[in-house]
């Protein structure tokens, strides 16, 4: 194992050491909306931390399809179904899991309605509602047009739909992926994308390219990427930053055309990751601002907007804190933890969080960046010096090493959410 990698294990274990267990809280009640990344792990953690307590998790779907891997799924190397994890270990845990969705949130009353009529008390509301996407900030992308040029952002019908598409289109073809600007889900994943599309179509369809336009001009982990575009698809994408015409300002659905500042595009297949803003629950529950965005203090991840609400995961404005799954899976650990210390009458302690993403650029070419995180002056900054990202000159051993640890972490992090 590598140094980088005892270090980030060590920071992992250090940042998620638990509060003493709760045993006081009598009838306390804690709902959590949201089954993914952060919302299940905080359920999960609350019941470990605080056993007495009450906790109601509140998810609409049966099954939950993860995002990570799901490029994977695209390029045709893994099964939806690996994506795919249910909520009967949550409920062995003794977390009471509601299948239905919230529609409503009264703050005052400390109350939420559920579509099946049953309202739930909280002392203290979790919600991790995701993202939505903004169909209002791209002239001619709506939710209609995504059938055509499928946006595949939120794991499960979408990733299949661009997944058929490219098993469809002719060899020669051209795929374009359009990335916005930020913030949105997972900063690195259109360029982890393009990889593994275009890992496809140097197997099956070798004289077809993929065209990435960029609405910014600098992207995460961007000189390993470009390192591996070099060494894997020399001739196979094209990255056009913002400042070479990379904005997409606006599509045609019925000709697959992508205009830019500068130029158009005509896509075989077009794969338009839309503007991103904060699920509707958070607007339902006015934790919302302006931005669409939800602004938290950075030790429990309550919401500034109102008190006694904590927003996890993609929807939470947390400073440096990437929006990532594992950002999601450690805020979830620590919002559980701060909760049970509130409730047992402690003030709670400020987390040190990690966030570690891998990227897999083929199936055995992976690298990683490691942050740790500290709340400083009201939003979580990074720790200087603490994480760090892959060597850049790294050789194919220990590539396909960190290939094998993305596929280790996806497993353990599950696991110990869902198993």
């Amino acid at each position: 194992m590598s140094t980088r990698r005892r270090t980030f294990l060590g920071l992992t274990a250090a940042a998620l050491a638990a509060p003493a267990l709760v045993r006081a809280q009598g009838a306390a009640k804690v709902v959590v909306v949201g089954g993914g990344f952060g919302g299940a792990t905080c359920a999960r953690f609350l019941k470990r931390f605080a056993p007495a307590l009450a906790v109601t998790l509140v998810e609409r779907q049966k099954t939950y399809t993860a995002c990570p891997f799901s490029n994977e799924v695209i390029a045709g190397l893994r099964p939806l179904e690996r994506q795919q994890f249910g909520y009967d270990g949550l409920a062995r845990s003794g977390v009471t899991v509601a299948t239905t969705a919230a529609t409503a949130v009264d703050p005052a009353a400390r109350t939420v309605m559920l579509a099946d009529g049953t309202r739930l008390a909280y002392d203290r509301l979790v919600v991790a509602p995701g993202i939505d996407f903004d169909w209002t900030a791209l002239p001619g992308y709506d939710e209609k047009a995504a059938e055509r040029l499928p946006h595949a952002w939120k794991a499960g019908a979408q990733t299949l739909l661009l997944r058929r598409q490219l098993e469809a289109m002719r060899d020669g073809g051209l795929v374009v992926i359009a990335v916005p600007a930020p913030p949105y889900r997972c900063p690195p994943a259109p360029y982890e994308r393009a990889s593994q599309i275009a890992w496809y179509l140097k197997n099956s369809k070798p004289r077809s390219k993929v065209l990435v336009l960029d609405a910014k001009d600098s992207f995460s982990q961007q000189p390993l990427f470009r390192r591996a575009w070099s060494d894997l698809y020399p001739d196979l994408i094209e990255w056009v930053p913002l400042s070479q015409g990379g904005n997409v300002t606006s599509v045609d659905p019925a000709t697959l055309t992508l205009e830019t500042d500068f130029d158009s595009h005509k896509a075989d297949v077009a794969n338009v990751i839309p503007p991103q803003k904060a699920g509707a629950l958070a607007r339902l529950a006015g934790v919302a601002d302006r931005t669409g965005w939800c602004p938290v203090e950075p030790t429990a991840f309550e919401s500034t907007l109102q008190p006694g609400i904590h927003v996890l995961g993609d929807a939470a404005l947390a400073g440096a804190m990437p929006k990532a799954a594992s950002s999601a899976n450690a805020q979830g650990k620590a919002c559980a933890a701060a909760i049970a210390d509130r409730l047992a009458g402690r003030p709670p302690q400020a987390p040190r969080l990690v966030s570690g993403c891998y990227t897999l650029a083929a199936p055995d070419y992976g690298f990683s960046l490691v942050g740790v995180y500290r709340p400083d002056k009201g939003e979580l900054r990074e720790v200087p010096g603490a994480g760090g990202a892959s060597p850049l000159d790294s050789d194919p051993v220990l590539r396909a090493q960190e290939a094998r640890y993305a596929e280790g972490w996806f497993r353990a992090t599950t696991g110990e959410i869902f198993g």
